[in-house]
């Protein structure tokens, strides 16, 4: 079993912060094999009748496992999997749990209570740079075409077939158990588009048609989407100035193999490189930030910012991705600059060993690779 040493960590640093910690991510991304790897937790899966039967009684249940480390699997598989844990929250703070789910906690119908307030909530995402490294594969390419799902990317062979299957089994598991969908085949479709077109702009209008469903429908699947981490969605970055994208958002595949797939690519292209790296930095920083409050730039005159952090409005820092530094065009952060002259610029390229400042006008970029990125924004 390979320990993924940057998840245990925030694993323990939250539950120091509160008991009950719901532990979220798409399926085989790795939430079952990082919680086994946790020291002393007693792992029980909830998909199993025998487990199901010993949480039918929830006050005995947390009576006999005081002071112990729980991890309840696929909880969303009990009845009434909200009041186990509200319960112990509330009276049985000396019980450490991890609750799985594929979703956010909020998006089950079978979670009437939140738990606002009474839990810390994880994301396990697809593989960052530090799980290459505990896998003992650090090659890029190799992270970008079979994407960060660990036994795709362990896979000996390109898992061509495993794509397809994964969809069949989120379909089946996390979607008919959490929302009931209907319509596979128009849900499939719009999935299918989005991966194909990752990272462009999104205009709901436009998916319609081709997937047979109306427009509201296709913003409810989207929702969907969202909830159970197949897409990001960015919002634009604006402040109502006329040339400003304000509307539609960029919507992201969640992975970087599964976004190769539907483009149909199975070997790397020099081509391809750029688009799948946008994506791992995203990804990078999503899996660090833990705050879905990534946004990008866009004015009418097609200059694009890839990534916008706002965390002080007035102090927005800008980070354009880069396969290669030398690839590099100043113009759209210059137009950005124009509006926002205050903040940090950063250049995040793969080919970069030190970071170093080039000055364009008045504008000083920071080029760095993707660690450093990290480490200077956290």
């Amino acid at each position: 079993m390979v320990r993924r040493a940057f998840w245990e960590r925030q694993i323990e640093r939250l539950w120091r912060q509160r008991s009950i910690l719901w532990l979220a991510g798409v399926r085989r991304v790795g939430k079952t094999t990082v919680c086994k790897s946790l020291r002393g937790v007693i792992y029980l899966d909830c998909e199993r009748p025998t487990v199901r039967r010993q949480l039918e009684d929830p006050e005995a249940f947390l009576e006999e496992h005081r002071h112990k480390r729980i991890v309840l699997d696929e909880i969303h598989r009990l009845e009434h999997p909200s009041e186990l844990l509200k319960l112990a929250a509330d009276h049985y703070s000396e019980v450490k749990i991890i609750a799985t789910g594929s979703s956010t906690l909020g998006a089950s119908r079978k979670f009437r209570d939140t738990l606002a307030g009474r839990k810390r909530t994880l994301w396990l995402s697809p593989m960052i740079l530090e799980d290459l490294e505990d896998f003992g594969k650090k090659e890029l390419r190799h992270r970008l075409i079979r994407g960060g799902l660990p036994p795709f990317f362990l896979a000996k062979d390109y898992p061509e077939k495993d794509f397809q299957e994964w969809f069949d089994g989120y379909w089946a598991k996390d979607l008919q158990e959490l929302f009931r969908l209907e319509r596979r085949s128009s849900f499939q479709k719009l999935m299918e588009l989005l991966f194909a077109q990752s990272g462009g702009l999104f205009e709901a209008a436009s998916f319609a048609a081709p997937c047979s469903i109306s427009r509201p429908t296709v913003q409810a699947y989207l929702s969907v989407l969202e909830e159970t981490f197949l897409v990001h969605v960015l919002r634009p970055f604006h402040s109502g100035k006329t040339r400003e994208i304000v509307a539609a958002p960029k919507v992201y595949g969640f992975d970087t193999g599964f976004v190769a797939y539907h483009r149909g690519v199975e070997r790397l292209r020099e081509s391809d490189l750029g688009g799948l790296w946008e994506h791992l930095v995203l990804n990078e920083l999503l899996a660090h930030t833990q705050k879905r409050e990534i946004q990008f730039w866009r004015d009418k005159g097609q200059h694009e910012v890839d990534f916008i952090i706002a965390r002080t409005p007035k102090l927005p820092i800008a980070i354009e991705t880069k396969w290669k530094a030398e690839a590099f065009d100043p113009s759209s952060l210059l137009a950005f600059r124009r509006l926002y002259p205050d903040g940090k610029n950063f250049v995040v390229a793969q080919n970069i060993d030190r970071a170093y400042q080039r000055k364009f006008g008045n504008v000083v970029a920071r080029f760095v690779n993707l660690k450093q990125l990290i480490k200077e924004l956290l």
